[in-house]
């Protein structure tokens, strides 16, 4: 009878944790789960367009902040949970990759002030002493309400890097005539002197984002060439982006004064509503640079105010003329004002009369890049190949994760980056 009861509790055991597991695959990184929640930033503090990485061991921080639109106190906690280069959970239990406490609760808030958005402002200082990674590697932050972890409110990926390889690399133009004139390729050696590498197709991996994108992002790259320690990626198909074109723009920075590309504002008693100024095609429209911030936002106020808590929200109205809608796709205003995700909140409708993309977005007081793309309905691919256009000579920014995993190791270890740019890293 006894041992009965244990194997119906190992069963009931096992279930628990497979299901577990299949709920934490099933959460999307980088998502927001109610509307309520607006203006997530999780960057170096200070630094708005910076990447949500931080050393191993070191003192460096993150700051994350959001809003609650709701504008009532709510218990919001955290956690982490480390994740391996395809952002899948770790097969590991949070003691073994975290020092302090697995949840903790967000305690820094404030309501906004002037704004005639009612909000809470709440922010993060992490890692910190009650929730410290202790393992280099990807890891999700999960951000929910009432110390449930079903109640999600939003998830980011944030990375810890331990500098264990070298990394170089340089851009240039593909080889292949088709793609020469629109694309750009990147070329990537890693030295692993400081790993033990046996298998380097199966114990290194290699991500390569675009403009610190996830959605584009290049994985399952194999190496090219084997040279000792060194391995190169830089295979003639392999490692192209296309290079877009610089990204549009919007200066929200003030509902006052008439600020950059803003045609109107029309003033509510309790709202403000913006209109963008007509965004025309670009694909045939000669190239030429404009100094962007590579599809990021930055909350700010041109006024002398504090953005956090005294920024106040917009109904923001974009326009894309077109004569006639593009058939078989749909199009959708993309960037990082949208979180990368293509969603009823961001798809553009046609407006026959005024031939016309027409779409709106709720927005915070700031500085803002976007381009517009169209989703192929047949193939669900996305593109902004007709809208925007793509150019060699593009200015965009590139992130190359170099990840390793030891012999019968359980997680991969990010032991490695490299920035480049496309005007200051070219291939002479």
């Amino acid at each position: 009878m006894r041992k009965v009861a244990q194997a119906c509790f190992t069963v009931v055991a096992l279930f628990g944790f497979l299901t577990l597991r299949a709920q934490e695959n099933a959460i999307t990184p980088d998502h927001i789960y109610h509307r309520n929640i607006a203006t997530v930033k999780l960057n170096p503090p200070g630094e708005p367009l910076g990447m949500p990485v931080v050393a191993l061991n070191s003192n460096e921080t993150l700051e994350l902040s959001f809003d609650d639109l709701l504008n009532e106190m709510r218990t919001y906690y955290y956690t982490l949970v480390l994740c391996d280069a395809d952002w899948k959970p770790a097969r590991l239990n949070p003691i073994e990759y975290l020092r302090g406490f697995t949840e903790n609760q967000i305690r820094n808030f404030r309501f906004s002030s002037i704004a005639l958005q009612k909000y809470v402002h709440y922010s993060l200082q992490i890692p910190n002493s009650n929730c410290m990674p202790t393992k280099a590697g990807n890891y999700l932050l999960k951000v929910y309400l009432d110390s449930d972890t079903s109640k999600l409110a939003f998830t980011r990926r944030l990375m810890v890097y331990n500098n264990r390889a070298g990394v170089t690399g340089f851009i240039s133009q593909p080889t292949n005539p088709k793609l020469f004139r629109t694309s750009q390729k990147i070329n990537v050696a890693v030295n692993t002197k400081g790993l033990n590498v046996q298998n380097p197709f199966d114990q290194v991996k290699l991500v390569i984002q675009q403009n610190n994108r996830w959605d584009n992002a290049i994985t399952n790259l194999k190496p090219m060439f084997i040279k000792g320690d060194v391995i190169e990626y830089n295979a003639e198909q392999d490692c192209i982006f296309p290079a877009m074109k610089e990204w549009r723009w919007v200066d929200l920075r003030s509902f006052r004064l008439q600020t950059e590309r803003v045609q109107k504002t029309d003033y509510r008693k309790s709202s403000t509503e913006v209109t963008v100024l007509p965004d025309f095609p670009r694909d045939n429209v000669v190239y030429q640079y404009l100094k962007d911030i590579n599809g990021m936002f930055y909350p700010g106020i041109i006024e002398d105010y504090d953005p956090s808590f005294e920024g106040d929200y917009a109904r923001v109205n974009f326009t894309f003329p077109a004569k006639e809608p593009y058939a078989g796709y749909d199009m959708y205003i993309f960037g990082e004002l949208t979180n990368y995700e293509l969603n009823t909140l961001n798809k553009m409708t046609y407006n026959g009369p005024r031939q016309a993309y027409e779409g709106a977005l709720y927005l915070k007081q700031g500085y803002y890049n976007y381009v517009y793309g169209l989703l192929d309905k047949t193939n669900n691919q996305f593109s902004t190949e007709f809208t925007e256009g793509n150019w060699w000579e593009t200015e965009n920014s590139y992130t190359v994760l170099v990840y390793f995993r030891s012999l019968g190791g359980r997680y991969d270890e990010l032991v490695g980056q490299l920035r480049l740019n496309s005007l200051l890293n070219r291939s002479r």
